[in-house]
């Protein structure tokens, strides 16, 4: 796996520190569940993303709420709060990870990886805040700050203030 993270770090353009957390980012549960003997539910969470999920999720949030409001000052908080919900949902995680080939770094189980799951719009999404979770972990929030302006530089600069970037 040291390769495939190593390229997924280039791929990403940011050189953790501590390659564990990145490691546990595009780590499944599905994943855990199959590898930890005698299903240790404990160590399967410990080897999982979703609590980086819940903390990219909230980085996230917070990163794109700075940059629509810096963006655009003459916005009102409706028109930045359609912004933002547009820009954090799963849709739009989920075609960025995609574009940036994210599912293939994924650790799943052997039902998923029959179901698809590298290709499911939610794990990828998941994915891909567990990703920021790392990161912010591992370097702070101006590193995940750079890795989300990076990763959403043309959905950023494409959200129009006034309308609903769902509607457009």
């Amino acid at each position: 796996m040291a390769d495939g993270l190593e390229k997924l770090e280039r791929l990403i353009g940011y050189e953790f520190r501590d390659i564990k957390l990145l490691e546990r980012s595009v780590t499944h549960r599905s994943w855990a569940n199959e590898e930890v003997l005698f299903r240790d539910e404990k160590q399967s969470r410990a080897l999982q993303n979703e609590s980086l999920e819940f903390v990219g999720d909230a980085v996230l949030g917070l990163a794109i709420a700075e940059q629509l409001f810096i963006l655009h000052p003459e916005s009102t908080e409706g028109d930045l709060t359609l912004m933002k919900h547009h820009l954090v949902s799963t849709e739009t995680l989920a075609r960025i990870a995609a574009a940036h080939g994210l599912g293939s770094f994924m650790r799943v189980g052997r039902g998923e990886e029959r179901t698809g799951g590298r290709r499911k719009q939610a794990l990828l999404a998941n994915t891909m805040e567990a990703v920021i979770g790392a990161i912010f972990f591992d370097g702070g929030y101006s590193a995940a700050l750079s890795f989300i302006k990076r990763m959403y530089s043309e959905d950023l600069r494409n959200a129009v203030s006034g309308t609903s970037p769902v509607s457009r």
